[in-house]
């Protein structure tokens, strides 16, 4: 198993199926400017809501012929999840899928997927993976949770502060370990580190600043 963040703006997302399932499957969707629409017989209010806040779309139909629905997509699909309640249509519908050369997902049978929707933990810009292979859903949401837990506002703000000093660096120094080197050296500062422990991101910055600048002027 190999866990990838896949780039998901502006990628075609087709989900089979408009339950709970498809609820819960279309969160991992809701982050990105991928276009996902969702084909169903039936609705659950928790899906329709999304669609009325122009999150995913919706197209009501009753597919009977697996193959013949697949070929009359267009655009092809990036990424197609069966997640109907009829197991027998959802294997149909991913087989033909993977035929036209989609990456699938199939809720009723694993083996089938090109890939798994692990639980993600989500705090800020964080986020963590978890899963336990499909062996249990629910301690992988227990596991979620604790990790969500974990991650602290100082954790968050020590990545906007990366985000800034990797900017600020560039206009020091063109060699690339070099910078990784100093941003670490900074970023274990004991002032930086206590300003972000107050959760004041503008002094941080403003000693890390300085930091840098103390340490380059030592060198010439």
């Amino acid at each position: 198993m190999l866990f990838m963040d896949f780039k998901l703006d502006n990628k075609t997302v087709v989900v089979i199926g408009g339950g709970c399932e498809c609820y819960r499957k279309l969160q991992n969707f809701l982050d990105s400017t991928a276009k996902v629409t969702v084909f169903s017989a039936e609705f659950s209010d928790t899906v329709k809501a999304l669609a009325e806040q122009g999150k995913i779309c919706l197209s009501q139909i009753q597919i009977t012929d697996a193959q013949k629905f697949i070929d009359q997509l267009s655009p092809k699909p990036d990424l197609f999840l069966a997640v109907t309640d009829d197991s027998n249509l959802n294997v149909q519908l991913v087989r033909a899928a993977k035929k036209l050369g989609c990456i699938v997902y199939c809720v009723s049978d694993p083996s089938l997927s090109d890939f798994i929707l692990p639980a993600v933990a989500k705090v800020g810009a964080v986020r963590i993976a978890v899963s336990t292979s499909g062996r249990s859903p629910a301690v992988a949401s227990e596991l979620r949770q604790r990790i969500e837990r974990l991650v602290t506002a100082e954790d968050l703000l020590a990545i906007e502060l990366q985000v800034y000093l990797r900017e600020v660096l560039k206009g020091y120094m063109a060699d690339q370990r070099a910078r990784s080197k100093l941003l670490n050296e900074t970023l274990n500062n004991v002032d930086v580190k206590q300003a972000l422990r107050e959760g004041n991101l503008y002094v941080a910055k403003a000693l890390s600043l300085k930091f840098v600048q103390n340490t380059e002027a030592t060198k010439t």
